[in-house]
């Protein structure tokens, strides 16, 4: 059986091109060590910008914890001015011959802050 020139070329393309085929899939695979490497490479930037993240967060909190802080500390100002105030009008009433209207009860919460005899 003898086959014709177009035949045999036909036949031996078809080889190269699978044999080329096989070749470039196994030159394409990706190595264990590639994945490992890609793997650690996705995980470091997650944690990354985790971490970004926990940094930005935190910064946020300082910050609202100062501007929390100064509030706190103009409110005690404030009531710091608002007891010696009082003080200084019950002591007139008292002066005055006048008698000072009952106060309500003061919530204990509250009394642990008001350091005044209403």
């Amino acid at each position: 059986m003898s086959m014709n020139p177009e035949t045999v070329a036909s036949i031996a393309v078809t080889v190269v091109t699978g044999v080329t085929g096989v070749w470039a899939a196994r030159a394409a695979r990706r190595t264990p060590r590639q994945e490992k490497r890609d793997d650690f490479a996705v995980v470091t930037k997650e944690i990354r910008t985790s971490l970004a993240d926990v940094k930005k967060e935190l910064a946020e909190q300082k910050a609202e914890t100062a501007r929390q802080s100064e509030r706190i500390g103009d409110q005690a100002l404030a009531l710091e001015w608002l007891q010696r105030r009082l003080r200084d009008i019950l002591a007139r009433v008292r002066d005055a011959g006048l008698e000072v209207p009952p106060a309500e009860p003061i919530p204990e919460r509250a009394r642990r802050h008001i350091h005044i005899d209403v």
